[in-house]
This record gives structure tokens, C-alpha cells and sequence, in this order.
């Protein structure tokens, strides 16, 4: 997707091999317009695969994820990190590990939103080791739910999250592949594979 690379390029800040800080437009500011046309991008991959629930994890997920569920057309979910008072009936939940914090967190939600008969779009902010999404597919699973597929904004396709969830059979959906950040250089996977690299 041209617009989100183009976008990572003027505004994203390469802190090491294997961090890439977007809080601009994504993780803490968010640029509503790039939201629009990720959310008309996963809604387009997406459209035959008769999805029911948009399924994200609490918060940076949350932007994309609202996009894409709006062209959609149907509901979305977000699982939670932190335990709600008003949440306590029917919870699900799963752990999930980030490489990024160095921390565990129980991640939930609520079995009335995601059910039995529902297939869900997971979709999320960055894939690195896969973790995250494994907890939201841990979650769908156990709540009866089909996982029709994964949409990531940026994939980190130097790490082994995009190929162990492929790997499992899931459908991933990556609109901007980062094939390195070595050298404070952001490269993507389809100028690496062209032999191309800007700096």
C-alpha cells in the first residue's frame, strides 16, 4: 500500500534493528485519513470472506480496526488488556507475551460479542513474533468463532510472526512488509526481492 509506505518514510523513526516508531500517524497520534484508506484496503481484501466481527487488541489496534469494520459494515471487538469492573460474566481470555515491554498481560473479552457461528477479521497495528495475534485467534477459538483471516498494518517480515501464523494456515494480509531496518534504513520486503533500497 503505497500511501502507508510513503507514510512510514516521512514520518517513521527507525530506534533499532527491530523497532520502528509510527506514534505520529498510528501508535499515539493518528492520522484519520490513513486510517480511511487502511480500513477501504482490508475491507477490499477481505470482502468475499463473509466476516462477521472485527476482532483488535486494546489500543494501538483499535484505529484500523474501527476503519475497516465501518466499510465492512459490521460490528468490532477489542480485547482488553486490563480487567473491567463491569466486565465479569462470560469473560474469555488468553495470555499474551510482548517482546516490545518485556511483559505478560492477560488479554479478554466478553463471550457475548464474539460467539459461536461468527467469523472474524483479527486485525492489528504491527506483526513481529506473532504473539498478539496468537492470543486473539486463542480467543475467537475458544469462543466458538472461525478465524477468516489477518490484517496487519506493518509486518515486520524480518521476525517469524507472519511465517508461523501462515504456517498454521491463517490467511495474513500485510500492507506494508519491512524487510529491514538495519543501518536506520527502512527497507521493504518488495525492494529487497527487486534488489532496490532507498534510504
Amino acid at each position: 500500500m503505497k500511501l502507508l509506505q510513503q507514510k512510514i518514510r516521512e514520518e517513521g523513526v527507525v530506534l533499532s534493528d527491530s523497532v520502528l516508531k509510527v506514534d505520529s500517524f498510528l501508535n499515539h497520534g493518528v492520522d484519520p485519513q490513513l486510517m480511511d484508506a487502511i480500513g477501504e484496503e482490508f475491507s477490499k481484501r477481505f470482502k468475499d470472506q463473509s466476516i462477521t466481527k472485527v476482532l483488535t487488541i486494546e489500543s494501538s489496534g483499535i484505529a484500523p480496526a474501527l476503519m475497516t469494520s465501518l466499510k465492512l459494515g459490521i460490528p468490532m471487538v477489542f480485547a482488553r488488556k486490563k480487567k473491567s469492573l463491569t466486565q465479569s460474566d462470560g469473560l474469555i481470555t488468553s495470555k499474551v507475551y510482548s517482546f516490545t515491554k518485556r511483559e505478560e498481560n492477560t488479554i479478554s473479552i466478553s463471550s457475548q460479542y464474539i460467539q459461536t457461528g461468527d467469523r472474524v477479521l483479527i486485525i492489528d497495528d504491527f506483526l513481529a513474533n506473532g504473539q498478539a495475534a496468537l492470543g486473539l485467534i486463542d480467543l475467537a477459538e475458544q469462543a466458538g468463532a472461525e478465524v477468516a483471516g489477518i490484517g496487519i498494518v506493518i509486518e515486520k517480515s524480518f521476525q517469524d510472526g507472519g511465517e508461523i501464523l501462515r504456517q498454521k494456515g491463517f490467511r495474513v494480509e500485510s500492507l506494508a512488509e519491512l524487510h529491514s531496518l538495519k543501518n536506520g534504513r527502512i527497507t521493504y520486503k518488495e525492494e529487497a526481492t527487486a534488489g532496490v533500497n532507498h534510504s
